[in-house]
């Protein structure tokens, strides 16, 4: 019989890269801060919260609007929070007749209104349709939030609010995104209920 392969150093060396990534977010707070305010100003006027992303980041958009629409730690009102993709009809019908590159931004036109806020997520800070999505939330008189990676891509400059992950590492950068992602939950559900 084979002895197994032990990973055991792998596992120390990303549990230490993701330990480094997410200490480095602390100078964030500030614009964490900033994200909750404005989310609860919109909540509490009567907006929501609308989320995209592609593949992890769909993922991890999806789970910060379940959290607010369901329950983060307390038992409490939903608070309006809708996946861009989580209507896969709607999705693949924008794909099929706009391009791949509307998706986002048709959902935005339907759903969006002034006062909304979209939480975008790109790990490159340059996928097309999140772009897009960011154009239209603009044309709406919603305010954008990102979050990238360390550079931002093209979303640093066109959103109102960039939370960019110090991090090339797209698996450390979506890590730390949930992380974001859980902080200003929390934050939403102790400041709205």
């Amino acid at each position: 019989m084979d002895t197994p392969v032990s990973h055991h150093r792998a596992i120390e060396v990303i549990l230490e890269e993701h330990l480094r990534v997410a200490t480095a977010l602390r100078p964030l707070a500030a614009d964490v801060d900033r994200v909750v305010a404005t989310i609860v100003r919109s909540m509490a006027a009567g907006g929501k919260l609308l989320t995209c992303g592609n593949g992890g980041s769909a993922a991890d958009a999806q789970h910060i609007a379940a959290e607010l629409t369901g329950r983060f730690f307390r038992d409490r009102r939903p608070l309006p929070a809708l996946p861009l993709h989580g209507n896969a009809s709607s999705l693949t019908a924008i794909g099929n007749d706009y391009g791949y590159d509307h998706v986002f931004a048709r959902e935005v036109a339907a759903h969006g209104r002034a006062g909304d806020v979209l939480l975008a997520l790109s790990t490159s800070g340059n996928s097309e349709n999140v772009l897009r999505a960011i154009e239209a939330a603009r044309e709406a008189g919603m305010a954008v939030i990102g979050l990238t990676g360390e550079t931002g891509g093209k979303m640093r400059d066109v959103c109102d609010i960039c939370l960019c992950v110090p991090s090339t590492s797209t698996p450390r950068i979506q890590e730390c995104h949930i992380l974001l992602g859980h902080t200003i939950c929390e934050l939403l559900e102790r400041s709205l209920c």
